[in-house]
Protein backbone atom coordinates (compact mmCIF):
# COMPACT_ATOMS: atom_id res chain seq x y z
CA UNK A 1 0.00 0.00 0.00
CA UNK A 2 1.29 3.42 -0.93
CA UNK A 3 1.90 6.18 1.55
CA UNK A 4 -0.24 9.19 0.65
CA UNK A 5 0.31 12.50 2.45
CA UNK A 6 -1.43 15.81 1.90
CA UNK A 7 0.27 18.97 3.11
CA UNK A 8 -2.16 21.85 3.42
CA UNK A 9 -1.78 25.48 4.46
CA UNK A 10 -2.78 26.74 7.88
CA UNK A 11 -6.54 26.23 7.72
CA UNK A 12 -8.72 28.19 10.09
CA UNK A 13 -12.31 27.54 11.06
CA UNK A 14 -13.36 30.64 9.15
CA UNK A 15 -14.86 29.87 5.76
CA UNK A 16 -15.58 26.44 4.38
CA UNK A 17 -13.72 25.06 1.39
CA UNK A 18 -16.09 22.53 -0.22
CA UNK A 19 -13.20 20.78 -1.97
CA UNK A 20 -11.44 20.27 1.36
CA UNK A 21 -14.64 18.91 2.90
CA UNK A 22 -14.99 16.48 -0.03
CA UNK A 23 -11.40 15.39 0.48
CA UNK A 24 -11.81 14.81 4.22
CA UNK A 25 -15.04 12.86 3.69
CA UNK A 26 -13.43 10.65 1.05
CA UNK A 27 -10.40 10.05 3.25
CA UNK A 28 -12.82 8.73 5.88
CA UNK A 29 -14.37 6.42 3.28
CA UNK A 30 -10.93 5.15 2.25
CA UNK A 31 -10.01 4.63 5.91
CA UNK A 32 -13.09 2.42 6.29
CA UNK A 33 -11.65 0.36 3.42
CA UNK A 34 -8.31 0.00 5.22
CA UNK A 35 -6.44 2.69 3.28
CA UNK A 36 -4.40 5.36 5.03
CA UNK A 37 -3.98 8.92 3.90
CA UNK A 38 -2.43 11.48 6.20
CA UNK A 39 -3.22 15.19 6.10
CA UNK A 40 -0.83 17.67 7.66
CA UNK A 41 -1.95 21.18 8.47
CA UNK A 42 0.80 23.78 8.58
CA UNK A 43 -0.65 25.46 11.69
CA UNK A 44 -0.90 22.19 13.62
CA UNK A 45 2.05 20.13 12.34
CA UNK A 46 4.73 22.49 11.03
CA UNK A 47 7.50 20.00 11.83
CA UNK A 48 6.11 17.56 9.22
CA UNK A 49 6.63 20.25 6.57
CA UNK A 50 10.17 20.89 7.75
CA UNK A 51 10.97 17.16 7.90
CA UNK A 52 9.94 16.49 4.29
CA UNK A 53 12.78 17.85 2.17
CA UNK A 54 10.75 17.79 -1.09
CA UNK A 55 7.81 19.69 0.42
CA UNK A 56 10.15 22.10 2.16
CA UNK A 57 12.02 22.72 -1.10
CA UNK A 58 8.78 23.22 -3.06
CA UNK A 59 7.54 25.79 -0.54
CA UNK A 60 10.88 27.61 -0.58
CA UNK A 61 10.83 27.74 -4.40
CA UNK A 62 7.17 28.56 -5.03
CA UNK A 63 5.87 30.04 -1.80
CA UNK A 64 2.53 29.45 -0.12
CA UNK A 65 0.54 29.41 -3.36
CA UNK A 66 1.80 25.87 -3.96
CA UNK A 67 -0.56 24.48 -1.29
CA UNK A 68 -2.02 21.93 -1.02
CA UNK A 69 0.75 19.49 -1.88
CA UNK A 70 0.06 15.78 -2.35
CA UNK A 71 2.95 13.38 -1.86
CA UNK A 72 2.79 9.68 -2.74
CA UNK A 73 5.61 7.43 -1.57
CA UNK A 74 7.89 10.44 -1.17
CA UNK A 75 7.16 11.92 -4.62
CA UNK A 76 5.17 15.10 -5.13
CA UNK A 77 2.22 14.11 -7.32
CA UNK A 78 0.05 17.24 -7.25
CA UNK A 79 0.25 20.85 -6.13
CA UNK A 80 -2.10 23.85 -5.88
CA UNK A 81 -5.30 21.78 -5.59
CA UNK A 82 -6.68 18.84 -3.66
CA UNK A 83 -6.56 15.51 -5.49
CA UNK A 84 -9.69 13.99 -7.00
CA UNK A 85 -11.41 11.04 -5.35
CA UNK A 86 -10.25 8.82 -8.22
CA UNK A 87 -6.62 9.89 -7.78
CA UNK A 88 -6.80 9.31 -4.02
CA UNK A 89 -8.27 5.85 -4.55
CA UNK A 90 -5.60 4.97 -7.10
CA UNK A 91 -2.70 6.41 -5.13
CA UNK A 92 -3.81 4.67 -1.93
CA UNK A 93 -3.56 1.34 -3.73
CA UNK A 94 -7.25 0.64 -4.14
CA UNK A 95 -7.91 -1.93 -6.83
CA UNK A 96 -10.62 -1.54 -9.43
CA UNK A 97 -12.62 -4.26 -7.69
CA UNK A 98 -12.33 -2.50 -4.32
CA UNK A 99 -13.44 0.77 -5.87
CA UNK A 100 -16.47 -0.85 -7.52
CA UNK A 101 -17.38 -2.55 -4.24
CA UNK A 102 -17.09 0.76 -2.38
CA UNK A 103 -19.33 2.52 -4.92
CA UNK A 104 -21.92 -0.25 -4.69
CA UNK A 105 -21.90 -0.07 -0.87
CA UNK A 106 -22.36 3.70 -1.00
CA UNK A 107 -25.20 3.34 -3.49
CA UNK A 108 -26.89 0.66 -1.40
CA UNK A 109 -26.48 2.70 1.80
CA UNK A 110 -28.15 5.62 0.05
CA UNK A 111 -30.95 3.42 -1.26
CA UNK A 112 -30.11 4.51 -4.80
CA UNK A 113 -31.87 7.78 -4.14
CA UNK A 114 -29.58 10.42 -5.48
CA UNK A 115 -26.92 10.83 -2.81
CA UNK A 116 -23.23 10.84 -3.50
CA UNK A 117 -23.14 7.81 -5.74
CA UNK A 118 -26.76 6.75 -5.96
CA UNK A 119 -28.30 9.26 -8.30
CA UNK A 120 -25.24 10.57 -10.02
CA UNK A 121 -26.32 14.16 -9.47
CA UNK A 122 -23.34 15.36 -7.49
CA UNK A 123 -20.61 13.81 -9.61
CA UNK A 124 -18.47 12.96 -6.58
CA UNK A 125 -18.00 9.33 -7.59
Amino acid sequence: MSKVEIFEPAVSGIGIDPDRLRLLAFIDVLASEGKKITCYNFAKQPQEFANNKYVNEAINNAGNQIFPITVVDGEIKQVESYPSNADLATWSGMTREELISMIIKARDADGGGGGCCGGGKSGCC
